[in-house]
């Protein structure tokens, strides 16, 4: 008897169905990454109508998804990671529940007409958002099942279902679990957002997620050597053909030959680069003074409270927070580099009104760290001087 009508209109070998797979699954997170994500959330880049209208298809074909709720529910996400407002919080309602049922709690906040109204603004509102993909959600899967039903038969059930839940799985439960839960930061930035390695090839480049909280508007996600965004090489190459347009790339703050003179552009380049400022001032102060504390105190302080004095006061619990108090009081050095660290961050906490006080707070901090006794915080003062932006590198992919 032939059977091979059970194999729809293809008769793959079984590596061509693997094959097939992996390629239907990174158009979804391409779809995810480049269309929802980088495109319609953030504005970081412009893709082509003819990209944009294939992936919204795809989406809602996938999953039933609407643009305008996932942009929604992310937007509010950035709002307030990892504190009460976040819709998918894993430091808020368990990592377990994010990952086994982090798809369901994100069509909580989809349905919420108010999340809707607040953070969606933007999104999709032609003939075919308002008709087609959401007056009929469950359309899009119907014809996904009978389109991979036709074409692959009886093996393009299991092809079905890995389609089905890969967005929720990698999405909602890799990125928005994992991504807050385990890895490395990059960026002490005030959530508990991490980069996951090496998922690059599974997640489109949404893996590096503490270094998209630290620059949400920029179209690339890798920040230094080693990291790998697949979704910025995809980028590269549609912007090659004329299909995507890079808005917005993060600038990088990196010291230069000091001025002579502080003036409000070197204010501009410190809140600007914030991150990178932080990060430099962790490495080449915070860090050393640690270590020479350490070394000094003959067993009486260890390294083992380096995550008190690098993290974010924010992501530090009331435990963690008297343990620093402590710490602080009983250590001058840490003490003043910590208070340095506090004032120099309030540059951009909004406290300080206007732009002439915004350079006489830095030309203080830097006037008064460079008068102080403690030799790496005087160099750290020096060098801001001298902080430039420069780009990241439009071209590359890494």
């Amino acid at each position: 008897m032939n059977l091979d009508f059970l194999y729809g209109l293809v008769n793959l070998s079984f590596w061509g169905y693997v094959l097939v797979t992996v390629i239907l699954v990174q158009i979804t997170m391409m779809a995810v990454t480049l269309y929802l994500h980088r495109d319609a959330a953030h504005r970081a880049v412009d893709l082509h109508p003819v990209l944009r209208h294939f992936f919204r298809f795809w989406i809602w074909a996938t999953s039933g998804m609407i643009t305008g709720e996932w942009v929604a529910v992310h937007r509010k996400h950035h709002a307030f990671s990892d504190v009460d407002g976040d819709p998918h919080s894993p430091v808020l309602v368990g990592l377990k529940k994010i990952l086994l049922e982090g798809a369901e709690v994100y069509r909580v906040s989809a349905r919420d007409p108010e999340i809707i109204a607040k953070y969606g603004r933007g999104t999709p509102e032609d003939w075919l958002e308002r008709n087609v993909y959401r007056k009929h959600r469950n359309l899009g899967i119907v014809l996904l099942v009978l389109t991979d039903l036709v074409v692959f038969g009886v093996p393009g059930i299991i092809i079905l279902s890995v389609q089905l839940v890969s967005m929720p799985m990698l999405a909602a439960g890799v990125i928005n679990g994992l991504g807050h839960a385990i890895g490395y930061r990059n960026f002490e930035c005030d959530n508990a957002a991490r980069n996951l390695v090496p998922w690059g090839l599974l997640t489109g480049g949404e893996e590096l997620h503490n270094n998209h909280h630290a620059f949400p508007s920029s179209a690339r996600f890798s920040m230094r050597s080693g990291e790998f965004d697949i979704g910025w090489l995809w980028l590269q190459a549609f912007s090659a053909l004329g299909l995507a347009k890079v808005r917005k790339v993060a600038p990088r703050a990196r010291p230069d030959v000091p001025r002579a003179v502080v003036d409000l552009d070197t204010v501009r380049t410190v809140i600007t680069g914030r991150m990178d400022v932080i990060r430099n001032y962790t490495k080449s102060v915070t860090l050393p003074v640690l270590k020479a504390e350490v070394a000094r105190s003959a067993g009486t302080l260890s390294l083992r409270v380096k995550r008190l004095l690098v993290r974010h006061p924010v992501m530090l619990d009331e435990a963690a927070r008297a343990r620093l108090q402590q710490l602080l009081a009983e250590n001058a050095a840490l003490r003043t580099v910590t208070e340095f660290r506090d004032r120099l961050a309030v540059l951009w906490s909004g406290r300080i009104g206007n732009n002439e006080r915004l350079t006489a707070h830095l030309i203080d901090w830097i006037r008064e760290a460079e008068a102080s006794r403690i030799e790496r915080l005087q160099e750290f003062a020096r060098a801001l001087r001298g902080y430039r932006l420069v780009s990241v590198g439009m071209a590359s992919s890494g």
